[in-house]
């Protein structure tokens, strides 16, 4: 379906209800004039529109130039930037779409079907740590890297469980439930925080007490996007050993890969609480023959020696060895994690834009009962047909199995074995090249219907997924929302549903998968 007469009827929309002159005025009125918006504010006939437009666009399937784009651009420095965008959007009649890091997989914080606009929070990125405290203020559009280097800089046994990709922004990550390799010891980001300062669609600011527990309970892990801006988060930090472990261990097929990956399903998600083993597999060829690749990367929170004594225990399958084993400081092993080699300084944490992007899309999936070697082998079979999806299995159990799936809207706690991630990518450009690639990982996300959850068949909120459920476009009904709602959100989907209803009834803040307002889906119902 071509994309081209949305664009000119965003176009034809913009001249007829705004001139950029009109909307400046608003947005100057409505700001603190200490401030100035002008000077973060962008328009398409400004030099600098589309570098800051691509700036954080981190999939190239919406980066073509049929992509549609926005009326204009507000990069906040300043809260008073974030009311005035969302009081003059209201008056004339566009959509806001808020963007900490642009690394959500099916672009939905910087692309929409209307005429919209994007507040883009990379300016906001400023981190404090009290270590008085044990806590940390960090504004939304800081990045993973951002936070993981302040904290370093002030303490070597500190630390925050969230992820190993140090671009992603904080801002999408901590408010739907962001993991990391140190969730089976301490959970994921929504457990750890204990304030937020949140922009409503009236314009108005609130904390943690003026917001009510409701609303802070639905922006840990439902997604902030539904609710309002947030500005930022104040985290609890967690202690971490002084030398932490790691190792990076491949086995093919021929190496007896299955075996060890079956015996991973009973053991990874049991094993001590501070040893995380990833797995990715993807298919390769050696030798002129197809197989399949799983790499083991393991983070443990303490000394080579302990783990060794772990993994002899538990996991002996895995053959691990002393010299397989990497001792270095926890700050170290988010560089190993994000495959930087060993001795790169942790300033990379401080660059945003380190790599070629490339067109991407992904999947999620939670297994709750261990695949038999029949079934694994079926899997191999299929990888190898179809050649490019990736899958990666992250463990769970640990601390994830402590946690009630109602303290936060992040359900998917006790009862996981793993989750999987389905990747696909390509350096391609065109349309049937990407039809190609998307039904590849469609295929492969079918096939595994019969291995993972069901009723609801889960997902996860950061992996987006438009495939799954009925797309609205913001406006869904209630029973066309909750079918993908249900698969992120399992029953704390009804609640998220009233703090939506209470907090912005109108559905200002909506895009493609937002929590509906059961006011607004009456109107269309």
């Amino acid at each position: 379906m071509t994309v081209t007469l949305p664009i000119l009827s965003f176009c034809i929309l913009h001249f007829l209800m705004a001139t950029s002159e009109t909307i400046l005025q608003c947005l100057s009125l409505n700001s603190d004039p200490s401030h100035p918006i002008s000077v973060v504010t962008y328009f398409p006939n400004n030099s600098s529109y589309p570098f800051v437009l691509e700036s954080y666009v981190r999939n190239l399937r919406f980066s073509s130039p049929t992509t549609p784009k926005p009326v204009f651009i507000v990069a906040p420095s300043h809260v008073s930037h974030i009311q005035a965008s969302i009081i003059c959007s209201k008056r004339f009649g566009y959509e806001v779409r808020v963007r900490s890091g642009g690394h959500d997989y099916d672009g939905l914080s910087y692309m929409a079907q209307v005429p919209f606009v994007i507040v883009d929070m990379f300016t906001l990125r400023a981190v404090e740590v009290n270590l008085d405290e044990q806590t940390a203020w960090v504004e939304s559009g800081s990045t993973i890297g951002e936070l993981y280097y302040a904290i370093a800089k002030k303490s070597k046994v500190f630390g925050f469980p969230a992820g190993v990709c140090h671009s992603v922004g904080v801002g999408g990550h901590f408010s739907g439930g962001g993991y990391g390799n140190m969730m089976r010891r301490f959970g994921i980001t929504v457990d750890h925080i204990l304030d937020a300062l949140i922009v409503d669609a009236e314009g108005r600011t609130f904390d943690r007490k003026s917001m009510g527990e409701d609303l802070f309970w639905a922006i840990r892990g439902g997604g902030g996007a539904s609710f309002g801006v947030i500005v930022s988060w104040k985290i609890k930090l967690v202690s971490v050993s002084q030398v932490v472990t790691v190792f990076r261990i491949e086995k093919t097929l021929e190496q007896g890969a299955s075996d060890i990956v079956y015996q991973w399903q009973y053991v990874a998600n049991k094993i001590h609480d501070g040893l995380f083993i990833r797995v990715v597999l993807s298919p390769v060829t050696r030798k002129g023959q197809k197989t399949i690749k799983a790499k083991f990367n393991a983070l443990f929170l303490g000394k080579a020696q302990e783990l060794l004594n772990v993994m002899n225990k538990g996991f002996p399958q895995l053959n691990l060895v002393l010299e397989q084993c990497i001792e270095m400081s926890w700050i170290d092993s988010v560089l190993f994690w994000d495959n930087y080699p060993l001795g790169t300084s942790v300033n990379v944490l401080l660059q945003r834009h380190d790599t070629t992007e490339k067109y991407v899309k992904k999947k999620s999936d939670y297994v709750q009962q261990p695949i038999s070697k029949t079934g694994l082998e079926g899997i191999w079979k299929k990888m190898m047909e179809l050649e490019k999806p990736v899958l990666t299995f992250n463990p769970y159990g640990g601390r994830m199995s402590k946690v009630s799936e109602f303290e936060t809207p992040f359900p998917h706690r006790a009862g996981n074995l793993f989750k999987i991630q389905y990747s696909v990518s390509w350096n391609e450009a065109g349309a049937d090249i990407a039809n190609q690639y998307l039904s590849l990982i469609r295929g492969l996300y079918d096939y595994m219907t019969p291995y993972v959850s069901n009723s609801p068949r889960s997902s996860y909120l950061n992996y987006r997924d438009v495939d799954i459920g009925v797309n609205g476009l913001g406006n869904a009904t209630l029973a066309q929302a909750s079918v993908w709602g249900r698969k992120y959100f399992k029953n704390n989907f009804d609640r998220l549903v009233q703090v939506k209803t209470k907090v912005d009834p109108n559905n200002f803040f909506r895009y493609e998968q937002s929590i509906p307002s059961l006011a607004s889906v009456s109107q269309i119902a």
